[in-house]
């Protein structure tokens, strides 16, 4: 899901291993060029991912399954980092040859419709190309947008606290679904004074966790055409991330920026962050302790405001292979074998069928499946609130800037004001 922090962590973490990879796969996949039909009526289509070299890797497990399946479609690969990713996806974009297919982000969506780059694949769906029967939780719908199936979800999140558990053991907390943020700040603070480290990391620049605050008060982060908030919202959500810091209940930035790409929680600077539930698998490659996922605190005890996000697939309304980069799409989403080849690399599979060929037996990942069951169950899912176009752009603003309040480089009523000056002119453009 978009630029978050985490995100950009998980890219980032793997970076020099996944740029080598690049260069690699490029000179053995190919990593552009123009899609075409071959004299035997075989069709190459182009597919363009972000992510490590342990994706690509599984990735092209499942296209050499694809190929064998559809002997008359040839798929060339490419992925980078996620930030290298876009600026070449823009680049492609602009120059009216972007990848017959390519993963992308709820961010995004509006951003490139407007820019004429989204196939609608309704009419693939019509034309029994692509299924979207069999996915769990609503998921079909996530990336739908003004009537247009701009995207088709490949895997499952939600915001989820990751927490150190021997540290909360020690610190006597014990994070239960209804907990209030009165409970969880309190909480942070014994953290702190039981254990010598901060509670969090600092939730003050995590643009999905303040959504969830904002749905839990009637509000959403962003509406169909702009924000969904006033400054007043924003300068209360900051001014007590800026009390957090000064209280130490929150890790020292200076701290957290010196241990990147590692995080502050494996790093022992934290008890714990909010983040994706599927990146939990990234703190137990990192840390040495146990790790575990806690529930969202909330406003009343009920409303934890969240929703099932994804990373999703979409086709280029360029494409002079509709019909193929559907089926491609429709494989990568419904086959049991492409499950067991990804894991949760993207998410808990999207579609029943693959959420059922892959049976995790590994503590972390059994937590993930288990963290997403019990929120589907308790009925605290809601749809996602819309993104507009220039998305992107106010978040990629409300993480730099809310890493600059915890700096001390700049205080509340200027960092407010800049956020806002900035998204107004994203959102206009």
């Amino acid at each position: 899901m978009g630029t978050s922090r985490n995100v950009e962590r998980r890219t980032i973490l793997k970076a020099a291993g996944a740029t080598a990879a690049t260069l690699g796969l490029a000179a053995t996949t190919g990593c552009g060029g123009d899609s075409g039909t071959s004299a035997d009526g075989t069709v190459t289509i182009r597919y363009a991912w972000w992510g490590s070299e342990d994706r690509a890797q599984r990735i092209n497990k499942t296209i050499a399954l694809f190929e064998k399946k559809y002997p008359k479609i040839k798929v060339k690969t490419d992925f980078q980092p996620y930030t290298d990713f876009w600026k070449k996806f823009n680049t492609q974009a602009s120059g009216g040859n972007p990848p017959d297919v390519f993963q992308n982000a709820i961010g995004f969506l509006r951003k490139y419709d407007a820019k004429n780059v989204l196939l609608d694949l309704s009419a693939q769906v019509k034309a029994g190309n692509l299924s979207t029967d069999g996915f769990r939780a609503g998921l079909e719908k996530f990336g739908e947008v003004d009537g247009k199936l701009l995207g088709v979800p490949v895997g499952s999140n939600s915001m989820a606290l990751v927490i150190d558990k021997p540290v909360y053991t020690k610190a006597g907390v014990k994070p239960e679904p209804g907990w209030t943020w009165d409970e969880y700040h309190a909480a942070m603070g014994k953290i702190r004074d039981k254990t010598g480290r901060a509670g969090d990391t600092g939730p003050y620049n995590i643009m999905y966790l303040y959504d969830l605050y904002l749905r839990q008060n009637g509000k959403a982060f962003f509406t169909k055409d702009g924000l969904g908030f006033a400054e007043a919202d924003l300068t209360d959500w900051w001014t007590k991330a800026k009390q957090g810091v000064e209280e130490g209940i929150y890790a020292n930035a200076k701290k957290v920026a010196q241990i990147k790409p590692k995080s502050a929680v494996a790093g022992g600077l934290a008890g714990g962050e909010f983040t994706w539930d599927n990146f939990t698998v990234r703190y137990t490659s990192e840390g040495k302790s146990q790790y575990g996922l806690a529930p969202i605190p909330t406003t009343d005890g009920k409303k934890t405001g969240q929703y099932l996000g994804s990373l999703m697939l979409s086709a280029s309304k360029r494409t002079q292979h509709p019909k193929e980069a559907a089926q491609f799409i429709n494989f990568m989403v419904h086959d049991p074998e492409v499950a067991k080849i990804m894991g949760y690399d993207r998410g808990v599979p999207a579609t029943q069928a693959q959420y059922d060929a892959f049976k995790p037996t590994d503590e972390v990942n059994k937590a993930i499946a288990a963290y997403e069951e019990s929120l589907v169950a308790s009925g605290v899912l809601e749809p996602i609130t819309p993104h507009p176009n220039g998305a992107d752009i106010c978040e990629a603003a409300f993480l730099r800037i809310g890493e600059e309040l915890a700096l001390g480089t700049r205080p509340v009523d200027d960092a407010v004001k800049q956020f806002f000056t900035e998204s107004k002119t994203a959102l206009s453009a």
